[in-house]
């Protein structure tokens, strides 16, 4: 048997994980559309029936090439893929290797591994500069002396309609500090701003226009009496009672974020998570030193503690306004409060409100009564526990999901099937959902931040979240190196754009009539079509009825 008919291929949908260990039963996906300004991804399985083969190249043959990217899916640890009562829509729930990380096509480009089921990520992105047309592609497989082994031949449509801009608001949180650890760089060093311009890049190009800034070191997964590195973009200096501030970095912050196309401002919480008791780490320069001034030890009801808000938020606000930044800013109190912190947080948010009540105060928590008791203008409850929020009609609803969200509704864990993933745009186009929460753009700590990991090791944090929660990229030599579960996210919100363009060409009762015709019950956050074909034969037909009903 010659070595080209050892080569087993397969085209795929971006909706598939191919799994090393398994036979691959998913249907061949051989064609599909994009609009003209969409980023469209598809997969190519192959499976080497040979000896281990090195070196193998892959080459591209269409009149797209110059707009498509190669990658290989990479196979990441999950030592705990889920909890243990977990529901049954997912892939698999055992530790192993996971299809997760997208790889460039190094020197050593493709390693063919006898008998394993492996995939090549292909990104096809033409910045809206292609004529519409269908577009043959045409993926070739190459030993390194140039022998023919197999291919594959995707058909692409490229569309004339454009998707219109995102009205979403999306954050995924940006850890400034784990950059400066992992590559071991200095903090707010030039070599540490490269680095942060970098993924802030990669955050807007997959559709996150709203970013986490420190303006003081983010409380957030700190283990009680420990502390993350300062990462603080405001300079303070103490005399006394008295307070100075410097903005410069904060000044470079957003600078860099606006040049990169970030459109909104989240200011890092100004009380502790889980209850907001106390001040966020802070540091000073108070007598030619530089050194804590707030922290775990500081009573946030206090009125050290309350006179330094009230010298620095007038300051703050000034600054918004020197930079224009009065529609861009958003504010927190304080992560995750439950009832029984209802009284502490009610005192934080009071502070607040006396120099915030003109910005929109942003918090995850899904207590209704945190919003009845008017202690939060905009809520941001979980995807599992946002019924009585749509009940009570609140308006510009936001929604947001972690580790907790793992019974029912959309995810992004390893484990899960990736349509579990891009439901999520639907859902959130139903519903009129204004903003979207994630925590882990690139959360490379223990859970608690007690230590830092290496996130092509050590997926759960430390076993404190199923694998896929605390991340959706990975440090790269000189960069960042995207997710499939990022990619397909992506994709979701791009779903969610169409949607909004066909409704605006048909109206949205027909866009939800479109969406939920033939389905045994309405799509609620918990109920929803499960199969990937679903996904993608629903976004095809919009793709259609958009293409039917523009006029150009």
């Amino acid at each position: 048997m010659g070595q080209k008919d050892m080569l087993e291929t397969r085209l795929l949908s971006s909706l598939t994980k191919v799994f090393a260990d398994e036979e691959l039963n998913d249907k061949p996906w051989n064609k599909g559309s994009m609009l003209s300004n969409e980023v469209y991804s598809l997969q190519v399985a192959y499976c080497w029936h040979g000896e281990l083969l090195k070196e193998v190249d892959v080459h591209i043959v269409s009149e797209l090439s110059p707009y498509i990217k190669v990658r290989k899916v990479g196979l990441v640890p999950s030592e705990m893929p889920c909890y243990v009562d977990h529901d049954e829509n997912i892939l698999r729930s055992t530790p192993g290797l996971y299809p997760d990380s997208l790889l460039p096509l190094d020197d050593e480009k493709l390693t063919f591994l006898p008998e394993q089921w492996r995939s090549i990520w292909i990104t096809v992105d033409t910045c809206g500069s292609v004529v519409a047309s269908t577009y043959p592609i045409e993926i070739i497989f190459e030993t390194a002396s140039g022998e023919f082994l197999g291919k594959e031949i995707f058909e692409l449509e490229l569309l004339q309609a454009r998707l219109p801009r995102q009205t979403l608001i999306q954050t995924q949180w940006f850890h400034t500090d784990c950059l400066a650890t992992w590559y071991g760089v200095d903090v707010f060093s030039e070599e540490h701003w490269n680095l942060i311009d970098k993924f802030i890049k990669t955050a807007t190009t997959h559709g996150i226009n709203m970013i986490l800034t420190p303006i003081f070191t983010p409380p957030l997964d700190t283990e009680v009496g420990g502390e993350r590195p300062t990462v603080q973009l405001v300079d303070v200096y103490k005399a006394g009672d008295a307070y100075r501030f410097e903005f410069d970095k904060l000044k470079r912050w957003i600078e860099l974020c606006i040049s990169n196309g970030v459109e909104y401002f989240e200011f890092s919480h100004l009380f502790t998570q889980w209850g907001a008791k106390h001040a966020p780490k802070i540091m000073a320069v108070e007598d030619g030193e530089y050194n804590h001034i707030f922290g775990w030890d500081t009573d946030a009801a206090g009125g050290e503690y309350k006179n330094f808000l009230d010298q620095f938020l007038p300051e703050l606000i000034n600054f918004i306004k020197e930079n224009n930044l009065e529609q861009r800013s958003y504010f927190h109190v304080s992560d995750e409060p439950s009832l029984e912190h209802l009284d502490s947080y009610r005192n934080a948010s009071n502070i607040l409100n006396k120099y915030l009540k003109d910005f929109p105060v942003i918090d995850a928590l899904s207590n209704y009564q945190f919003y009845e008791d008017g202690l939060v203008k905009k809520p941001i409850p979980a995807t599992d526990h946002i019924e009585a929020f749509l009940e009570n009609n609140v308006e510009n609803l936001w929604a947001y999901y972690c580790c907790g969200q793992y019974k029912e509704v959309s995810n992004r864990f390893f484990n899960m099937p990736s349509a579990r993933n891009r439901i999520l745009g639907i859902q959130l186009y139903k519903f009129n959902i204004e903003g979207f929460l994630q925590w882990g753009y690139n959360f490379w700590y223990s859970q608690y931040s007690r230590y830092s990991i290496n996130p092509f090791c050590v997926t759960d944090a430390g076993y404190g979240f199923p694998s896929g929660d605390a991340f959706v990229v990975y440090p790269g030599k000189d960069g960042p190196l995207e997710s499939l579960r990022l990619e397909v996210f992506y994709e979701a919100i791009q779903d969610l754009r169409a949607l909004k363009l066909l409704e605006d060409l048909i109206g949205r009762e027909a866009v939800l009539d479109l969406l939920e015709a033939g389905l045994d019950a309405p799509i609620t956050f918990s109920q929803y079509p499960k199969d990937m074909e679903w996904i993608l034969s629903k976004r095809e037909q919009i793709n259609r009825k958009i293409e039917e009903c523009s006029k150009y």
